[in-house]
């Protein structure tokens, strides 16, 4: 199929490494629309030995990099972020065809993930170290942090866009080079943000993209002695893995991993507030982030009212083709990802749970689920214990503020949480008792660039934006100097 674009150069199709756009012998990899499943294009891919590549053009190219100043270095992550706010209708083109969401969603992240550009090329000018009283009059303390490395970025296909934002952006400001290895769902939004960023001034083999196989790819990075860091979005199974890989080398590492979000609302809620927090926490993106609502707990004494509503709101949405207008609710990603939907909903429903909205596929193609809502939830349940990845609301009734925070905690995942209430002494019994790395209280979107985005538990470790984000990408070093009373 082709891509309508205004500026035709940012459709790249092949690994992005030391400044050059590379075809490769590897093979190809051909990216589909989800919503048609049409082949949109393909894209040569890079094997392991071009991964090694990319790696030594990084390590080369830092040692220029971390010694441009901070504010040199600012200045590029600006015009960064004002070439990807400039593109922006043509990014979100790219990221619908390839990813499915709907073009409102996709120009969101895209504001979203420039914002992190932005933002990162700020801190770059306020990496400040310290001074540090002396043990005695004739030393002298300093801590002074320099970059950490060359750093590895593995990155998913549910926000092709932003995820490599929060990695790149602060791994640039802090003087690393970076090899980046997107998502084979979703390659083309990556390879277009490379093409911005050579025009943005991001000099050769600063920023590198290699795509194609985990399997020859993954080693690559994690066994380079020359990657200092290895930074992941996805599932906490494969967080796993590349944490046990990482160890031989010694790797710092950060990991943003799988989610099982609460959405509480307690019986002093606005009921109507909650019903569309709960609408945008969890359909967006098809219900296909690893920050959405997984579970919703309601009380007993407000259930039936907030399910009649949830249920309404819920059917009004649009189906269809991402890029069509007025559309809501895009594709799932591929057929895997909906067989997995359906299997957890099958489970669910066996064992005990009712469909009150949904619970199947859609006639419009083989990637869309019709968004569901299920009564009747219990902890035992699949949907209640694993991390649903689609447009699937289950709901579970409670007892009182110690029953909601048991069920909420009742899971190996902490990364986001959501509650709803307008009693001030339960806010904050409430936020600090629930066991995540991020609480929404009243509200159903929690991500922006100024605050710490992470987890706890299973769910990572590690923080993504915010003045946090970037010590992820610094060492500090301490200098003693001694000898100042001659």
């Amino acid at each position: 199929m082709t891509i309508k674009l205004n500026d035709t150069a940012l459709l790249r199709a092949g690994p992005y490494i030391d400044g050059q756009w590379r075809t490769s012998s590897a093979g190809t990899l051909a990216v589909r629309n989800p919503a048609t499943s049409a082949i949109v294009t393909e894209i040569a891919t890079a094997d392991r030995a071009m991964t090694n590549e990319a790696i030594l053009a990084a390590h080369r190219a830092m040692k220029d990099w971390q010694a441009v100043s901070a504010k040199a270095r600012a200045q590029v992550l600006r015009r960064w972020f004002d070439l990807m706010m400039a593109h922006q209708d043509d990014l979100a083109v790219i990221m619908t065809t390839e990813q499915g969401k709907t073009l409102a969603e996709s120009r969101g992240e895209v504001a979203y993930g420039a914002a992190f550009m932005e933002w990162f090329g700020e801190q770059a000018k306020r990496v400040d170290g310290d001074v540090i009283p002396a043990p005695s009059g004739d030393k002298r303390v300093i801590c002074i942090k320099q970059p950490v490395g060359v750093v590895a970025a593995i990155t998913p296909w549910n926000f092709p866009n932003a995820m490599i934002a929060r990695k790149a952006a602060p791994a640039l400001a802090a003087g690393c080079a970076i090899v980046i290895k997107p998502a084979s769902e979703t390659p083309l939004s990556a390879l277009a943000m490379a093409e911005l960023a050579e025009r943005a001034g991001v000099p050769a083999g600063v920023l590198n993209v290699v795509v194609g196989s985990s399997s020859e790819i993954g080693p690559a990075l994690t066994d380079s002695p020359l990657v200092r860091k290895l930074t992941f979005t996805g599932s906490t199974e494969v967080g796993i893995q590349l944490e046990q890989a990482c160890a031989a080398t010694l790797k710092r590492t950060s990991m943003e991993l799988g989610g099982n979000a609460p959405f509480i609302v307690f019986e002093d809620a606005d009921i109507e507030a909650a019903v569309q927090g709960a609408l945008i926490s969890k359909y967006r993106n098809s219900g296909q982030t690893c920050v959405c609502t997984n579970r919703i707990l309601v009380q007993a004494s407000i259930h039936d009212e907030f399910v009649e509503r949830l249920v309404a709101e819920t059917a009004a949405l649009k189906m269809g083709n991402g890029l069509d207008e007025g559309v809501e609710q895009g594709p799932l990603v591929n057929v895997g990802a909906v067989e997995e939907v359906e299997r957890l909903v099958r489970l669910s429903t066996e064992a005990g749970a009712k469909v009150e909205l949904g619970g199947a596929r859609s006639e419009l193609g083989p990637c869309y689920f019709v968004p569901t809502v299920l009564t009747g939830v219990t902890p035992e349940m699949a949907v209640f214990r694993n991390e649903i990845f689609g447009p699937v609301a289950p709901v579970t009734a409670f007892a009182d503020e110690a029953d909601a925070i048991a069920l909420a905690n009742d899971t190996e995942f902490g990364l986001a949480s959501y509650f709803y209430t307008r009693d001030i002494g339960r806010v904050w019994r409430v936020a600090e008792a629930l066991d995540y790395g991020m609480v929404g209280i009243n509200e159903g979107i929690i991500s922006n660039e100024m605050a710490p985005f992470g987890g706890v538990k299973a769910s990572g470790s590690g923080r993504e934006g915010s003045k946090y984000g970037i010590d992820d990408y610094l060492e500090i070093k301490y200098i003693l100097m001694g000898g100042l009373d001659r």
